[in-house]
């Protein structure tokens, strides 16, 4: 979709187009400029913020990885045991604040 911007126009997201990228009424929205490109994307909360941070540790990484592995090759090992170390961790991390 194309529109000619005039003086004063403020520009308006289509709803087909928020429809496609997920945006609902309400949700809170982030602009960002680079360049003559504008982005937007959805203002993500306290909690999805601390949750990506920690899916960029290396050992979270390696321990994705691993299971990954084990799920391509026909070894599946229950939540409980895939997520102790990581609950070992984020405990840890709580008791030190």
């Amino acid at each position: 979709m194309t529109v000619t911007l005039k003086p004063k126009t403020e520009i308006t997201v289509p709803k087909s187009i928020r429809r496609k990228a997920g945006f609902k009424p309400g949700e809170q929205v982030e602009f960002k400029v680079s360049g003559r490109t504008i982005t937007i994307v959805p203002k993500q909360t306290q909690e999805e913020r601390e949750d990506y941070i920690e899916a960029q540790d290396p050992a979270v990484q390696e321990a994705i990885s691993e299971s990954n592995a084990d799920i391509a090759a026909g070894r599946i090992k229950p939540a409980e045991e895939l997520l102790r170390p990581l609950t070992r961790r984020k405990r840890a991390k709580t008791n030190k604040r």
